[in-house]
This record gives C-alpha cells, structure tokens and sequence, in this order.
C-alpha cells in the first residue's frame, strides 16, 4: 500500500510501499495564490506501478487553486501537457568555471547579504519572484555551505545571488538577479571566487539574451536545459534581471 506524508509547511510528499520510501514530489506554496513542484521521483524498481500518479495528485491536491509552476525535462514535457500544463521557456543550463579580474568595476560593491536588513533582501528577491517567500529565503541563504552575496551602487542593491555546494567539485548558482549586466557578472565571479577551483553551474531563462550572453562570456557554457512550464498564464515579474532561477527543483 502507497501512503504519503507531508513535511508541512516545506511541502515535500514522501510515498511509502510497505512502509519504505518509493517515490516523492516537492509541492511548495508561495504566498497565496503561487506553487512549485520538483523531486518528483519514483523508485526505478517501483515504476510503472502508478505510483508516481498518485504522488502527482497529491501535490496537485495540496496546491489547489494556485498558479503552478515546473520545470521539466525535454521527454516529459508532453505528459505535463496532458495533465494541463503549458510551456513558455527553456531554462539553459551552464557549467563552467567563470572568468575573474582583479577588482569589481566602480562604483559597484559586493557585500555578504548577511551584513543587510533581512527585508531589504527579500524586498528585492520580490521584484523578480511571484510570491513572497522570507521563510524559504531564510533558510536557503543560512544553510551549511551556503554563500550569499549583494552587490550594492550607491547603497541601493543593485544584484543578487546564492551559492550552494554540489558533489566535491561544484557549486550550484540560483538565484542570480541583477539590474544590469554588470552587476550580474560582478555577483557570480564574487560567488566563484568563495569557493575557488570549483565549477559553477547555473540555469539562466533563455527568454533573457542578455543573461545568456553575459554568462557566456564569463566563460561557461551550455549543456542542457529544462523547460519551465504553468498550468496558467506565465507570472508577472521582472524577467529583465533574472539572470539564474532559484533552483530546478523550487522556483
């Protein structure tokens, strides 16, 4: 028998066969009215057994009446079309250790985002997200590992980004906001360089040139890419400045 259980409020469903984990589905909510799902996984030994459908279910019980968000690999991208999802971009994956130069271009700043009122940093992560999330930002900014960086002109944050390690050999970008190019390159190569020798991998919206040519040109390079999909309208946000999502898995 399949049961499930909800770590509430983080929203991550665990389904159980005979009492041992066999599949899962993150199904988080954001404010009100904004959901995300990702880890949705079944056990390879386990498959085909519907078990991954009812997980889905659950999690699309759990977000009812919500604007739902995924990002999906290139070969499901038709079953969730089925169940009532539209795609609106890739999101390109990049991988690659990031050119630096000796100092950041004046008159920017970067400073650790620890050193800022926290509602100054989610006041900006708002301008670029669908919902407000300070609890999630709270705890993705403070987990072991973690490097969080602002970059400040004229002491208005002007960028933002969050690092986090990923295997022995990589750290993980996202998200990376920023109101220019500029402030975008001076934020990751500051991220690289808290953890030197290490790859960067990030996912930057496709629908943004300016994010894909700036993260090109501070040397990594496209691998692969997702697909970001709503069972609605696309969110309003300032898709101008996104330069790298959150995470696949959360937003």
């Amino acid at each position: 028998m399949l049961a499930h259980a909800v770590s509430a409020p983080q929203g991550l469903l665990v389904g159980r066969l005979d009492g041992v984990a066999a599949a899962s589905v993150f199904a988080n909510r954001y404010g009100d009215d904004y959901g995300f799902i990702g880890l949705y996984i079944t056990r390879a030994d386990v498959r085909g057994r519907g078990l991954g459908s009812r997980m889905w279910r659950a999690a699309q019980s759990r977000l009812e009446g919500r604007l739902i968000g995924l990002d999906a690999v290139p070969a499901w991208q038709d079953l969730y079309i089925a169940r009532g999802l539209r795609s609106h971009w890739r999101n390109i994956h990049f991988c690659g250790v990031p050119r630096q130069q000796d100092t950041v271009s004046a008159p920017l700043e970067l400073v650790d985002a620890a050193t800022l009122p926290f509602e100054v940093v989610t006041a900006y992560d708002r301008r670029f997200f669908p919902a407000p999330r300070d609890a999630f930002l709270a705890a993705w900014t403070r987990m072991p590992g973690v490097k969080a960086i602002t970059a400040l002109l004229e002491g208005l944050v002007v960028g933002f980004g969050v690092s986090r390690p990923s295997r022995q050999t990589r750290s993980r970008v996202g998200p990376l906001y920023a109101d220019s190019p500029e402030a975008a390159a001076a934020v990751l190569r500051g991220l690289a360089a808290a953890a030197p020798g290490r790859a960067v991998v990030i996912d930057v919206p496709e629908t943004n040139a300016p994010a894909l040519a700036t993260i090109a040109g501070l040397g990594l390079r496209p691998d692969a890419y997702t697909v970001r999909m709503y069972n609605g309208a696309a969110p309003e946000v300032e898709f101008s400045g996104i330069y790298g999502v959150t995470s696949l898995e959360a937003g």
